[in-house]
């Protein structure tokens, strides 16, 4: 087990007790100056040596050099960033971590300007997986990793001061990456492990960990309860399933409090494909279905360790999609909790069905004028926009620049898909209902039209702020989970925040409106 302590100062350390990285952009590596470093270097590394090292580092996109045996290390992360990139290359310091990591007790030293310290710090946290079923070896031991930022001043483009001073940061405002560290890596934790140990109960139990720890008591609705209620999406999809489906909600409401947000996540625990089944190639890797809910559930943590000011409400849509005699099948109709009605053509389009009766509860039982779901919804989503940048689609104009800007700062990247309901919702089109639930053109804006799905249970003439953001592609890289999504909803929402470093690279968003006085054109 791997324990994350970050720190605003250097300790002193001999690399040979416990092994260094010193990580951070080359013109930043180049500023240092000996004196702000050798602490962690000294007796074994001189300055002549370290000097000699940073000079002779050229990142394409990366580069390292060894100070001491593989006991210190001293790396570069890449020099250019393009305009959809995020100027921390947190993408970068995550593998370099990995890489550079001996597996005992170690320091990793960030080189970076203030605006990067959040995403670095979340980088690094990404980079020590919790779940693992392997065989532990004999003298299987916790390691302590401890992060110490040097924050070098701002340069914006001009040339660096012969003199610089470092620029301090304090242990208030570090605090926040405790909390982002413990909800990413748990967020991870649930997406890796597999439905034979995260159903639907073990995700509940889950959810009750963190309220416990908040203190706060979740609202659970499952079984034939739903059913009862009206929320035939997520009772139609998991009903077939040995544990039933669930719609449980966790809500954080303090005094003051003018604004509602609610957060609403996809929890498939497994996906099948019900009788639409997934073929063997496909399959494997379902167990990450759940990624959307795992995420609202540690970015919920950060919020409300984060002293939050507004209403928030976590809504989870929990279910397994399986194969059984209750299955939903192909011609079906149900009714979902907005009282309209679905064809079900595709039992493997299973997300926007929970999410359609979440978003609505958000809205109709919670009065939320926020709302943002968050899903690995569809493959397409990594067709339109790659495994790096999830996918945003929102009626507000103002609100997807928000996220664009949050998915920069916080290195859970964003790119926007077409909000054009007019143009593509008649895909859902259907004969005997009042909609289809899969599109009859899988060419025509197939990301889009799912999250349009998802809006259009809400309605198109919502008054609020509707964010839906597609995460299939990011929430993992090859077989390990990334903990995507919970830096992102916590520097997207960091204004509400009593967090000063999430405070400062946060979108500027009107806390008291919820949403700009002047909106863009949608």
């Amino acid at each position: 087990m791997v324990k994350i302590t970050y720190s605003n100062f250097l300790t002193k350390g001999d690399p040979q007790e416990t092994p260094v990285l010193i990580v951070g952009r080359l013109t930043n590596l180049l500023r240092l100056k000996y004196q702000d470093i050798k602490c962690k270097l000294e007796p074994r590394v001189t300055e002549e040596v370290f000097k000699t090292a940073v000079y002779s580092l050229h990142p394409s996109p990366t580069d390292t050099c060894s100070l001491y045996l593989n006991l210190a290390t001293v790396a570069a992360l890449p020099t250019k960033c393009s305009r959809h990139n995020t100027p921390s290359r947190s993408h970068a310091i995550t593998r370099l971590v990995q890489n550079c990591s001996v597996g005992v007790n170690e320091s990793i030293v960030i080189v970076c300007e203030r605006s990067d310290v959040f995403a670095s710090g979340c980088a690094v946290a990404r980079a020590f997986p919790l779940y693992s079923k392997k065989t532990p070896a004999v003298n299987n031991e916790n390691v302590n990793v401890f992060v110490e930022f040097i924050i070098v001043p701002s340069i914006n483009g001009k040339e660096p001061e012969e003199n610089m001073e470092l620029v301090e940061i304090t242990e208030e405002e570090l605090k926040v990456l405790e909390h982002a560290s413990y909800g990413i890596r748990m967020t991870a934790r649930i997406v890796d492990t597999p439905c034979n140990e995260m159903n639907v109960d073990y995700f509940i139990q889950e959810i009750l960990n963190v309220g416990s720890a908040l203190d706060i008591k979740p609202l659970i609705i499952r079984g034939e309860e739903l059913c009862k209620k009206g929320f035939g999406g997520i009772y139609g999809v998991g009903k077939a399933a040995a544990v039933p489906p669930a719609l449980v909600v966790l809500s954080y409401t303090p005094t003051g409090a003018s604004t509602t947000i609610a957060w609403v996540g996809k929890g498939i625990v497994y996906d099948t494909g019900g009788l639409s089944i997934k073929g063997k190639t496909v399959m494997p890797g379902m167990k990450r279905d759940c990624g959307g809910a795992a995420a609202i559930l540690g970015a919920f943590y950060v919020a409300v360790k984060s002293n939050f000011t507004e209403n928030l409400h976590a809504v989870f849509c929990l279910a397994e999609n399986s194969v059984g005699p209750d299955a939903t099948r192909p011609d079906d109709i149900h009714t979902l909790y907005s009282g309209r009605t679905v064809e079900i053509n595709n039992t493997d389009a299973e997300g926007r069905l929970v999410l359609a009766d979440g978003v609505v509860y958000a809205h109709r039982d919670l009065k939320a004028n926020i709302i943002l779901d968050m899903a690995t919804l569809t493959g397409a989503q990594g067709v339109a926009t790659g495994k790096y940048h999830g996918a945003i689609l929102s009626n507000n104009g103002d609100w997807e620049d928000f996220c664009m800007q949050a998915g920069q700062t916080s290195g859970d990247l964003l790119f926007p898909i077409p909000y054009c309901p007019e143009l593509h919702f008649s895909e859902f089109a259907s004969a005997i209902a009042d909609m289809k639930n899969s599109v009859a053109d899988r060419s025509n804006a197939q990301s889009s039209c799912a999250g349009l799905f998802i809006g259009s249970h809400l309605g198109f003439d919502y008054p609020g702020a509707w964010v839906h953001i597609d995460m299939a592609s990011p929430v993992h890289n090859g077989e390990r989970a990334t903990g995507y999504g919970v830096a992102l909803l916590s520097t997207l929402f960091g204004s509400y925040c009593k967090q000063p470093l999430l405070n400062t690279i946060s979108p500027n968003i009107d806390v008291k409106e919820g949403a700009p006085k002047k909106l863009k054109k949608n």
